[in-house]
């Protein structure tokens, strides 16, 4: 059998990383032929104290913590890969809550070469119990926040343009490269643009699923969004034919409200037309919203929804314009 190893960048994940280690220890897969290797950018809340506790609880899990100085996500994943020694690279993240089969169908996936980057589905649930934490979790998870991206809903099995996290033997990296550590997000895409490039397949799972744990507030999804946008702009820089109808609409359509509200300045009538498609963009959103809320008990979701969706729309969108004409700005960890 394979030996695996479970890559996972990490910064002030205390809510999370106990979560993540439970969800490992539970795997079907023979722990003595997985190894997790955590990569803290210096951490400043008490995530290694909660890592510390939890190789206590569950000693016969094989964990290593490994300091990235560099503190972003790309450098953490080549540091993890540097010093692993399973034949078999399980990306992970810590915000994730993969299934008891998670790492047994991988595995099983890549044994049975369906693709050279394996993945499956993305299970979104709140980040807070608090009402806002529920929209943030729905938005994220709704085709008008995400688009067609076939790992947020899918349940068929098939090749794809990308996966999150995803599985690959080891020797992939001498083919392709490691992880590109220009790029602080959007390092898995254009990780998956090489593979396709080189002439391999990416293959979606629907059996391979993790519950992922969004933001749980407004502004920390703003943060999220943006430095989305940013950093896309910065991959599609290099990669231009990768750009799919989903990423374009959003800088546009923020580009065009923009361009509108500066008309008006000087053509007051255009504020009729700025009205129409602000009303027809809420009416849209509110709609949508309907379909994936309990009337009853969620009825604040009906405003919270579309609150989200729209914040995370023109985030993404304002940091893909910021990108595209200043090439400056700041990414953080999001």
């Amino acid at each position: 059998m394979n030996f695996v190893s479970v890559i996972v960048p990490c910064y002030n994940e205390e809510k999370n990383i106990g979560f993540l280690l439970e969800a490992l220890n539970q795997q079907t897969y023979p722990h003595e032929l997985i190894e997790i290797i955590i990569i803290d950018g210096v951490s400043t809340d008490k995530t290694l104290l909660v890592i510390e506790n939890e190789k206590e609880k569950h000693k016969n899990l094989s964990v290593k913590v490994i300091t990235n100085p560099q503190k972003n996500i790309p450098a953490a994943l080549n540091i993890g890969i540097r010093n692993s020694t399973g034949d078999i690279i399980v990306r992970m993240d810590a915000h994730s809550i993969p299934d008891p089969n998670y790492i047994k169908y991988c595995v099983e996936d890549l044994n049975n070469k369906l693709g050279s980057n394996v993945g499956g589905r993305w299970v979104i649930i709140p980040g807070a119990e608090s009402k806002i934490g529920k929209c943030i979790s729905l938005a994220a998870s709704h085709p008008f926040g995400v688009g067609d991206a076939k790992y947020r809903y899918s349940s068929e099995a098939g090749y794809v343009d990308t996966v999150p996290f995803g599985a690959f033997y080891r020797d992939l990296i001498d083919e392709i490269g490691y992880f590109n550590e220009d790029l602080l997000a959007n390092e898995d895409y254009e990780f998956n643009v090489r593979i396709r490039n080189s002439g391999k397949k990416i293959y979606f799972d629907p059996r391979i699923k993790t519950q992922y744990v969004a933001r749980d507030t407004i502004r920390s999804l703003s943060k999220q969004y943006w430095r989305y946008g940013y950093w896309k702009f910065r991959m599609l820089k290099r990669y231009p034919d990768t750009l799919r109808w989903r990423q374009a609409i959003p800088p546009i359509f923020v580009t065009g409200i923009i361009l509108l509200i500066l008309m008006s300045i000087f053509l007051p009538m255009v504020w009729i037309l700025l009205s129409i498609i602000t009303l027809l963009y809420i009416l849209i959103l509110c709609f949508g919203t309907l379909s994936v809320i309990d009337k009853k008990t969620e009825s604040y979701c009906f405003f919270g929804i579309p609150i989200a969706i729209i914040v995370m729309h023109f985030s993404w969108g304002l940091g893909f314009i910021y990108s595209l004409t200043t090439g400056l700005g700041k990414a953080k960890h999001g």
